[in-house]
């Protein structure tokens, strides 16, 4: 079964209307907290509300702070499922391990997922296009600005309604190469989601706007000479035109993201035909490649973007055109295997699917 061959809208009666992306947030949250005396305690599930800090919370200082984002989709039955929940927990415990804060247990991290969505599910309407975002929050509370980590925590989860990352629809983006400035480097935190990571790439990403792009292309700190990732996505390049075409994304060095999308799109891509491929890529050999015909194709990825198509890049000396401009098949193709998954549509060979019970359970 196919998108084509479903509406993207299940009957549930709600309003369906845009909800844009990180502002509509639901009516609830859940909180744990960690000592070295009590480990995590005091599990809750309450309404949202503001937090009361001390101006000398550790986490506002010295960024002892780690997050993760994932999502519940309305199934073609109606019912709500979460995308690969487990693979966020363990990245989650892997960037908690990196800022030397304690890992919350994958059993606890399930509960509390399981237990936002249950409440806030109806938030969700029956357009398929529409997800629940969820916010995964760890971060220090010892008030104390002696340079050190803390020795109490405090675990939230949030969530917010969410359209498209850059707008319902598939539409496709332009990018701009970024020689000024490094996301990361060897050794560093680019391989974990950290809240440190985010803002360095803000002016950026401001860059990009100014120049006319959606986002920026983020290059290795070492020789500015290889493509990494986008601001916040993986990048996939095409090779070729249908069976057998190469899907290609940078190789994993240490200093990008393991993306869990980019993950799915790797084993999807198998089994629709095409060859998954990582490897390092220049830029001077996208340009090449693209100006030959040989890369016919770029999209971007992640739990936000889901698949986007990249068309046209700008670099210091010029830019270019991916493809004939067009977001292509292979892209769409990928974009609608992943959707089917997602939502029910299909077999989920890999048990990727995470079933919420109905709220009234």
């Amino acid at each position: 079964m196919t998108i084509s061959d479903r509406s993207s809208t299940v009957q549930l009666g709600n309003a369906i209307t845009n909800p844009g992306h990180g502002d509509d947030f639901t009516e609830h949250m859940y909180s744990l907290r960690w000592s070295e005396n009590l480990g995590w305690h005091q599990p809750r599930l309450t309404a949202l509300e503001n937090l009361e800090l001390h101006p000398g919370t550790v986490a506002l200082h010295y960024g002892q702070c780690a997050f993760e984002g994932l999502k519940a989709h309305r199934q073609i039955d109606g019912t709500v499922a979460v995308f690969r929940p487990k693979e966020n927990a363990l990245r989650f415990q892997r960037s908690a391990r990196r800022l030397s804060m304690p890992e919350l247990p994958e059993d606890l991290f399930l509960e509390a997922v399981e237990r936002l969505v249950q409440a806030d599910q109806n938030r969700l309407s029956g357009n398929l296009e529409h997800s629940l975002y969820l916010r995964p929050l760890l971060f220090a509370t010892d008030t104390s600005l002696m340079l050190r980590p803390s020795s109490t925590f405090r675990f939230l989860l949030i969530a917010f309604v969410a359209g498209g990352f850059f707008g319902d629809g598939v539409e496709s983006v332009s990018v701009l190469i970024n020689r000024d400035y490094s996301r990361a480097m060897p050794g560093g935190t680019g391989d974990v989601k950290v809240a440190g990571n985010y803002a360095s790439t803000f002016v950026a990403q401001r860059m990009a706007h100014e120049a006319g792009c959606a986002q920026v292309v983020w290059l290795d700190s070492a020789e500015h000479r290889w493509v990494e990732e986008m601001g916040g996505m993986n990048l996939f390049f095409v090779r070729g035109h249908g069976f057998g075409a190469e899907v290609v994304t940078p190789a994993l060095t240490g200093t990008l993201l393991p993306g869990i999308t980019r993950d799915s799109l790797l084993r999807l891509a198998g089994r629709l035909g095409y060859v998954p491929r990582e490897e390092r890529l220049s830029v001077d050999q996208w340009r090449e490649e693209c100006a030959s015909g040989v890369i016919t194709e770029v999209f971007s990825c992640g739990t936000a973007a889901v698949v986007t198509p990249v068309t046209s890049v700008r670099d210091v000396d010029g830019g270019w055109i991916v493809g004939d401009g067009h977001p292509g098949p292979v892209t769409m193709a990928m974009r609608r295997s992943l959707f089917e998954v997602q939502h029910g549509l299909t077999q989920d060979q890999d048990g990727w699917l995470h079933r919420i019970s109905p709220a009234s359970a």
